[in-house]
């Protein structure tokens, strides 16, 4: 390698981390602006409201008990998941831990549906950063 190849990759380098040192500084804030922003856990049976949760990082659990079946739901760390459940497939556990606004966890067989949402009424936010 000659010396001018040698600097041409050294400055390819250098821009490179130049680009990339905003995005690690703003991905580390935008984790916090993602707490500052009060979400609820709206949860419904059969099409109904059957609780309204606000997603706090305290830990806490809602135990769903139906006609068709039982659902453990456990809120913690500004988010919500499914714990366990009697439903056969057990597809309801796959979701994980759920925070966004949007996520959903859905459960067929016991007709459950826990959908997140703003509860400041703002809109949604930025999906992507381009």
């Amino acid at each position: 390698m000659k010396r001018g190849d040698l600097l041409l990759v050294s400055v390819i380098l250098i821009v490179s981390l130049l680009f990339m040192v905003p995005r690690w500084i703003q991905s580390g804030e935008s984790s916090e602006k993602n707490h500052n922003s009060q979400k609820t856990a709206v949860i419904k049976v059969e099409g109904k409201l059957y609780r309204t949760v606000t997603l706090t990082k305290e830990e806490q659990t809602i135990e769903i008990r139906t006609q068709r079946g039982y659902n453990l739901l456990k809120v913690h760390d500004y988010g919500i998941e499914m714990v366990d459940a009697d439903c056969p497939d057990e597809i309801c556990l796959t979701f994980g831990f759920r925070s966004r606004q949007g996520d959903t966890i859905v459960c067929l067989p016991h007709r459950v549906i826990v959908e997140i949402e703003e509860s400041s009424g703002e809109g949604g936010g930025t999906d992507a950063v381009i």
